[in-house]
This record gives C-alpha cells, sequence and structure tokens, in this order.
C-alpha cells in the first residue's frame, strides 16, 4: 500500500441482507491459497486473521461467530494483493460481495489502511484490524532477524526497533500510530498480544 490513488470511493460494502454469512473456513483457506501465492504474505495474513480471533474472545468477550467474523477479515484482508497492487483491496472486496459475506467483514477489510482506501474504521473490529496489521508485520520482521525467534522477544526491543526507521523501513509508523490513537489499550499491550498469539501460526 504506497498510494493514495487506490481509493476506493465509497463507504458502503456488501449487501445487508447477507448479514451473518461468512465463508467456512476450509472456503476461506481455499480462497486464500487460490490468491496469494506467496508464503510469507500467507503467513502474514493467517498471524492477522488469528490475532483478530485471539482479541475477539479474549478481549471484547465475543461469541464463536463473531470471532470467526474477526478472523475471517484478518485472514483475507491482503488476498489481492500479490495479484492485483494496483487494484488492492478492490477486487478482494468484490469478490467478497459476489459471495454474499457479511457486510461487516467486507467493511472491514476496506477500513484497514484508511490513508489508502479512504474508508475510515467505524467498529471495533475495523479499529483492531487497522492496529494489527502493520504491527503484526513488523513483529514477524523482528521475529526473522532473532536466533530464538519469536521465544524471549519482549516489548522494549520492539518499541525500540519503531524508533529505528531503518528496520522495516517499509511499515509506516504514522499508520501505526494513528491506528493505536483509535483506541484504549496502550502500545505496550498491543505488541505483547501479538507476540503471544501469532508465534505458533504457521
Amino acid at each position: 500500500m504506497s498510494s493514495p490513488i487506490l481509493a476506493l470511493g465509497r463507504s458502503n460494502f456488501g449487501d445487508p441482507v447477507n448479514t451473518g454469512k461468512l465463508l467456512s473456513q476450509e472456503e476461506a483457506l481455499a480462497l486464500l491459497n487460490e490468491w496469494v501465492p506467496n508464503d510469507r504474505l500467507r503467513l502474514h495474513m493467517k498471524q492477522v486473521g488469528a490475532v483478530m480471533k485471539a482479541w475477539a474472545l479474549e478481549k471484547e468477550g465475543a461469541d464463536e461467530f463473531t470471532a470467526r467474523k474477526w478472523e475471517q477479515a484478518g485472514l483475507l484482508h491482503d488476498a489481492d494483493w500479490e495479484k492485483y497492487p494496483e487494484a488492492h483491496c478492490r477486487i478482494i472486496i468484490e469478490k467478497l460481495e459476489a459471495l454474499q459475506v457479511d457486510p461487516e467483514v467486507i467493511h472491514c477489510i476496506a477500513s484497514h489502511g484508511p490513508r489508502y482506501f479512504g474508508v475510515e474504521p467505524n467498529n471495533t473490529m475495523d479499529k483492531m484490524i487497522y492496529v494489527f496489521d502493520e504491527l503484526s508485520g513488523f513483529i514477524h520482521a523482528a521475529a526473522l532477524i532473532r536466533p530464538t525467534r519469536y521465544e524471549g522477544m519482549d516489548v522494549k526491543s520492539i518499541l525500540k526497533k519503531l524508533k529505528t526507521p531503518s528496520f522495516a523501513a517499509q511499515v509506516n509508523r504514522d499508520d501505526i500510530n494513528d491506528a493505536i490513537s483509535r483506541i484504549d489499550t496502550p502500545l505496550e499491550e498491543i505488541i505483547q498480544f501479538i507476540i503471544d498469539h501469532q508465534k505458533d501460526v504457521r
């Protein structure tokens, strides 16, 4: 996501009549595997999906269906990034609309980069995918350069790397700060949550 020309030009997504409809986990993973050849990108999407689901269950007291909704948004948010970078995330939105997926899932995906897509995060699910997206990738990048990967990783080391512009330079710190400013949870707590919940995702 590098240019505001990707703005979607609308703020309503999906059909309200499809509220409550999700892809099965098998269907969602099949779509992921078909659309995303890159193993690292697939892992990122699985990590965001896992962290989203865990947050819904542990912090929002969500039921299993709502947690699946959060997970599905995370799992598919970058599905068109590799094949259609100039039309990200327009293509996956149109696909999910055609598949009659719950409008909240589609809006959540549309709002994961407000500066790029022109869609503001409305509810907690929207805000948390915006929070988790860049930070999840950043923390994984930090894990990859450690001999022990996630084991022993601490919040302080991640905060230090965030202040080092040359590390994972493609990760936009302004987006992270903007996302954190929209929620009531401190950055340190978010970092720890991501470390704890994405370390075992494969």
